[in-house]
């Protein structure tokens, strides 16, 4: 979407459960196994999730999201996405910074996360936002083609 030939910037609001297919749509567009549209729905449905997705200008179908889950206080993010016309943009940076602090003002004072070796945007991401790495899951994503990959657990407190 664009105005006056400059594109709108995203803003970032609570993902809904109407908002299940086209998260499922971005999810698969970033991973070797997307989650289905029922899978977001019951996410999305679970009071112990939050979630956050972006639109351009706030309008038409979402470019990214994250989905994280808060217990007591800490929290996992489950999945971080961002469309492929909408990657290199910055944009995974602008959700993933309004979630951190979304997840803070839930009461999460740490949060943990792991991605696949192999993703090294994502990796890079997480480690310019304060992560860590804790541990890593040998063999840990099955692919289609080639070995599985190391999954790294990765940490960082919010307060």
């Amino acid at each position: 979407m664009s105005w006056f030939g400059r594109k709108q910037p995203p803003v970032i609001t609570d993902a809904k459960a109407g908002d299940a297919a086209g998260l499922a749509a971005i999810h698969a567009s970033g991973f070797e196994r997307g989650w289905d549209t029922h899978e977001f729905e019951r996410m999305l449905a679970d009071r112990l999730t939050i979630a956050h997705l972006a639109r351009p200008g706030g309008k038409g179908a979402p470019t990214g999201f994250a989905l994280s889950r808060v217990v007591v206080d800490e929290a996992e993010i489950l999945t971080v996405a961002v469309a492929p016309a909408s990657r290199r943009a910055g944009l995974a940076t602008l959700l993933l910074q309004h979630h951190l602090g979304r997840l803070a003002a839930a009461g999460a004072h740490k949060v943990f996360l792991e991605v696949a070796e192999d993703n090294i945007a994502a990796v890079r991401l997480y480690q310019r936002h304060g992560f860590n790495e804790i541990a890593r899951r040998q063999a840990y994503y099955a692919r289609a083609k080639g070995p599985p990959a190391t999954a790294v657990i990765m940490e960082r407190a919010l307060r």
